[in-house]
């Protein structure tokens, strides 16, 4: 009978466990905007999916040349944040024929390497504290 209530102990502890499981959210700030135009597209991902279907996607309003998001119920893990200003309003970072991005943009870490952000200089680890991050143009 005490194994019988050991491993009834055991599966309710683990469910509980799976249910109330730590999930953080993650501020992010941009302050530096050289414009209120337009709106910031945020994205949050994880190594697997980095620059392609976001864990969870944000729109920030500008308001004096500050925006700001939250991504919440993150569970914990590795993350990166990409952002963009999305100046005109269509959706998209807009480019020149050259190839050189015509918007601002970003990625957490402030890794302002030359090319588009990597998962490795953008990555950072979330635990069970929320957070909160600046991401500068």
């Amino acid at each position: 009978m005490k194994i019988l209530i050991t491993i009834l102990t055991t599966i309710l502890l683990f469910i509980t466990n799976l249910i109330f499981a730590q999930q953080s959210s993650i501020t992010v700030t941009v302050q530096n905007m050289n414009s209120d135009d337009g709106k910031v597209g945020f994205a949050l991902y994880q190594k697997d999916n980095f620059m392609g279907i976001p864990v969870q996607a944000k729109e920030g309003k500008i308001t004096n040349g500050k925006t700001e998001v939250i991504f919440e119920n993150v569970p914990s893990g590795v993350y990166a944040i990409t952002c963009y200003h999305d100046k005109n309003n269509n959706g998209q970072l807009d480019f020149a024929s050259n190839g050189m991005p015509l918007e601002d943009y970003g990625a957490s870490n402030n890794d302002m390497s030359f090319g588009p952000p990597r998962f490795e200089a953008a990555k950072f680890i979330l635990d069970e504290n929320n957070l909160n991050l600046e991401i500068k143009f």
